[in-house]
């Protein structure tokens, strides 16, 4: 299929909304609110998945102090859940709702032990009768709002087009499908063939997730599904540029960051998490440490001295010490 200049400057519609073709995955423990807030500086209109919550923990959220704890500068978001049933379902939806996102999105590809140990994520490509129990519960009590699903290539088995099918009949507006089997995790060449059949299959549009870390190979990827829109996830770790890049390559444009402006951001993503999360902040922050300070000077000393910290002000001295030292 012919891959235009054009289809990057389109978007996709998901139900009555539509956004840049490039949308910002879900990461547990990564892209939380301190980092769509990093996003948005680089990035306005284009669609934010949140961390997966289960329906229990948003049912239950006491005055959205937790799981539905975000900025309304963060928007638009697709806030995404997991569930086992129906049980919490309508009280969280209607917590959703009134905390103000603009999607909801189910995950039905997570492939962790405990997630589908629960009978969540991708073991309910497993039991298709529970799977549009739940959707079709979903579809009712969110009303008008937008909902999508996100899939993988099956659970021990593909069988994706089916569940694909099963979700449009369901009312669902759009499905991301990381094509690969629960058992390959994140190992393996995604099944992109797959994903072109399950775009084939259903008029809703169809987003990939898996495999995409710059625009040749989303291009490629394209090319090969006819997809509608890209899920980008790990490819988004610790670049909150990530989506401007992509669409700006997208367009033939040149984009770069270079180690200054990097180090600008890290300064600034410390003081976003220590603001949410308080001193444990810095601890959640390690886990970007490594991407942002490649290109420094000694860059194994420094990351080294930043991991091990307890003191957020040496923290935040030790990168200014590397900005400085850059001409």
């Amino acid at each position: 299929m012919g891959c235009t200049v054009s289809y990057w400057k389109e978007h996709i519609k998901i139900g009555n909304l539509s956004f840049p073709r490039f949308v910002g995955g879900p990461l547990d423990g990564i892209t939380d609110s301190p980092f769509r807030k990093l996003v948005r500086e680089f990035s306005s209109d284009e669609l934010l998945y949140t961390e997966m919550r289960h329906i229990a923990c948003v049912a239950n959220d006491k005055g959205g102090k937790k799981a539905l704890k975000f900025e309304q500068s963060e928007r638009p978001l697709n806030y995404q859940v997991a569930a086992n049933g129906t049980r919490f379902l309508q009280a969280a939806c209607e917590k959703i709702l009134a905390a103000g996102v603009d999607i909801v999105d189910l995950n039905v590809g997570c492939p962790a032990r405990n997630v589908i140990g629960s009978g969540s994520g991708s073991s309910l490509m497993g039991d298709l009768p529970r799977l549009k129990e739940i959707v079709t519960a979903f579809r009712l009590y969110l009303k008008d709002m937008p909902f999508t699903v996100k899939i993988r290539a099956g659970f021990k088995e593909k069988n994706a087009i089916e569940v694909a099918k099963l979700l449009q009949d369901c009312g669902v507006d759009a499905l991301a499908i990381h094509p690969r089997l629960q058992t390959q995790k994140f190992e393996g060449r995604p099944d992109y063939a797959l994903a072109a059949q399950v775009k084939q299959a259903v008029q809703i549009p169809v987003i990939i997730s898996g495999g995409i870390v710059n625009w040749r190979m989303a291009q490629m990827v394209y090319e090969q599904t006819g997809v509608d829109g890209f899920l980008i996830g790990r490819g988004i770790w610790s670049k909150p540029w990530k989506l401007l890049e992509l669409k700006e390559h997208a367009r033939g444009n040149e984009f770069t960051v270079d180690t200054k402006t990097v180090l600008k951001y890290a300064l600034k993503h410390l003081d976003y998490m220590i603001e949410y999360y308080g001193p444990h902040g810095l601890y959640a922050y390690r886990k970007h440490v490594p991407f942002y300070i490649r290109g420094v000077r000694d860059a194994s000393l420094v990351r080294s001295k930043l991991v091990r910290s307890d003191s957020p002000d040496e923290v935040k001295e030790t990168l200014i010490t590397a900005l400085s030292s850059i001409g």
